[in-house]
């Protein structure tokens, strides 16, 4: 079996750290593209700043290292692009800034990714697209679970800015009939931030802007991997989030106690993330294994 090519952008972030040694397990050849170098054996960085267009097509048309010279040919494009590399949040750059470098960013890539023929791109998108996580004052989710057939209505520029590029995704997915997939990916928790949720826990309100959920980003990894290998879909999304509500009491009464005017449309399982991962799970067959319960006492 030919070895699958890959370029990640923003492989140095919060995610992308964990995202790509899974990625480097399940034996992708990979290379990083970021502003700042990762240092893990066997991977490679090209720093790039994407949001200049000839430097995101010659990001998918260069060598992952020195060995790619032994070809005695150019170097090719990727059989797969996951784009993750973005301003991440609210509140680090001007909110123009933060649209503008992650609107042009994915403009970029996904435009360069399709005009190189490849056929299958990963984006991150986010829960912020849900309306709620970076809302003025306290907003209430319309309805739970949140499916990605919700009508997103993010007020901020991060949560826009992702909004914006589901569509630029949608629209190259049906001009080139390719498969993008977009990644609503939740709260992002790396394995020593488990320590906060008995801070969570104790404060069941703390968590409503996130919809008492989370991904744990060794499972974020995971969905990559199955969306990568998951071909024929055209344009989708997928909530990336773990399982379980990030609460002690069961979902339906943690709804009924804190959005008690918030229609649910399906029944809940007791531990069921109101933001749902089920297309996830029925789609690409994500199994979680890191319940946050493995790591936290309750108490």
């Amino acid at each position: 079996m030919t070895t699958k090519r890959v370029v990640f952008t923003g492989g140095t972030g919060k995610a992308g750290r964990h995202v790509l040694p899974h990625l480097k397990s399940k034996g992708y050849e990979l290379l990083n593209v970021d502003l700042k170098p990762f240092d893990h054996p066997g991977i490679n960085t090209l720093i790039a700043d994407l949001t200049d267009s000839g430097q995101a097509f010659n990001a998918l048309t260069t060598h992952y290292g020195f060995g790619g010279f032994n070809a005695g040919r150019p170097a090719q494009a990727p059989d797969a692009v996951v784009h993750f590399a973005a301003i991440p949040r609210v509140l680090i750059e001007p909110d123009n800034e933060t649209f503008r470098v992650n609107t042009i960013s994915t403009y970029n890539v996904i435009e360069a990714a399709a005009k190189l023929g490849v056929r299958k791109i990963v984006i991150a998108s986010s829960e912020t697209t849900y309306g709620v996580c970076f809302a003025e004052g306290d907003k209430d989710f319309r309805s739970f679970p949140l499916e990605e057939d919700y009508d997103t209505d993010p007020m901020d520029s991060y949560g826009l800015s992702k909004v914006v590029n589901e569509k630029t995704a949608r629209a190259f997915a049906m001009r080139y009939g390719i498969d993008i997939y977009a990644l609503r990916i939740g709260n992002v928790i790396e394995p020593h931030e488990y320590d906060m949720f008995p801070r969570f826990l104790a404060d069941p309100l703390s968590r409503k802007r996130n919809a008492w959920s989370y991904i744990d980003a060794r499972d974020l990894g995971e969905i990559v991997h199955l969306a990568i290998e998951k071909d024929r879909l055209g344009f989708q999304v997928f909530n990336a989030v773990n399982d379980t509500v990030t609460a002690t009491i069961p979902t339906r009464e943690l709804l009924r106690r804190y959005c008690p005017d918030v229609p649910v449309t399906r029944e809940l399982g007791d531990n069921e993330a109101p933001l749902s991962n089920r297309k996830a799970r029925e789609v690409l067959g994500f199994k979680e294994a890191h319940d946050w319960r493995k790591y936290v006492m309750a108490g």
